[in-house]
């Protein structure tokens, strides 16, 4: 059974997986997820992940949480039972189970599920030759209505309608600006730029996800030698930028070879994406055993 789902302490083959109806998430998106990759049995990053999850839990005042050594003790045990080699985790933690918007008629056990699956957002060959992105209508969230840093499952309603304008129009990739026009993120991905050997990268405060890949990315090419800033950025700087690329979990590295039909730089992957890519690639040979 290589592909599974643990949910509240029972593991079922991810076909005849199933949940609760009146789960809160089900009903209203409220809960919490992250998606977590393994390479060759051991999880990348995963401590962040889990950092993050429970940091998010405590914002959203979920209660009666499972502790977090026992979490990661039962995904590395779901892992070993599903076997694969490589794969994608997708843990989501909902606030309970019940019928209202209002959490006080619930009963506010977390509902936990850990996936044990497989996912490829892109094709081999987009790594090879880049992803067209482009700008769309949508406007990521201002932080006075929803903290950017929390992966509540809700809020990801106006990622997939980027994503499906982005299919209509046959890119690769749609980018979101914020309300004030800065560049935020892509539906799944941060964003890089390379402009004359610097690394440039939306600031935290544009409503961008603080991407662990993002954060890991950063690391690496800064221990490269390479100049990072985080800053407020227009599509000016990308149209003008030598190379850009996108960061995530599920995306990895992947180069962005044009934004709305305008190439970036020579139209194909530089150099510099190359080098970050390979130095990510060797990174994920960490990772914690199962």
């Amino acid at each position: 059974m290589p592909k599974l789902v643990w949910f509240n302490g029972t593991i079922s083959p991810l076909e005849t997986a199933t949940v609760p109806a009146a789960d809160h998430a089900h009903l209203y998106g409220d809960g919490l997820f992250e998606g977590i990759r393994f390479y060759n049995r051991k999880i990348y990053q995963f401590d962040q992940h889990l950092d993050r999850l429970y940091h998010g839990m405590a914002f959203m005042q979920f209660e009666k949480c499972m502790p977090k050594a026992e979490l990661r003790e039962t995904v590395l045990e779901v892992c070993r039972q599903a076997d694969l080699d490589d794969g994608y985790i997708r843990l989501n933690v909902t606030r309970g189970t019940g019928l209202g918007l209002d959490p006080k008629n619930i009963k506010r056990i977390p509902n936990v599920m850990i996936m044990v699956n497989t996912l490829a957002l892109y094709t081999p060959e987009q790594y090879e030759v880049g992803l067209n992105v482009i700008t769309c209508s949508m406007r990521v969230m201002p932080p006075d209505s929803l903290d950017a840093r929390l992966k509540c499952i809700g809020r990801y309603a106006a990622n997939i309608m980027a994503k499906m304008q982005a299919n209509r129009a046959g890119a690769g990739e749609g980018l979101l600006l914020n309300q004030q026009g800065y560049v935020a993120e892509c539906t799944g991905d941060n964003l890089f730029l390379i402009q004359k050997g610097v690394i440039r990268t939306p600031h935290p405060s544009s409503g961008i996800l603080q991407g662990i890949t993002r954060d890991t990315v950063i690391e690496l090419a800064r221990k490269e030698g390479y100049a990072v800033t985080e800053e407020q950025l227009t599509a000016f700087d990308l149209y003008s930028a030598d190379e850009a690329f996108l960061t995530g979990t599920a995306a990895e590295v992947i180069p962005m070879v044009s934004l709305d039909g305008h190439p970036i730089g020579c139209g194909t992957p530089g150099e510099h994406t190359r080098k970050i890519m390979a130095l990510f690639r060797e990174h994920t040979k960490h990772g914690v055993p199962f």
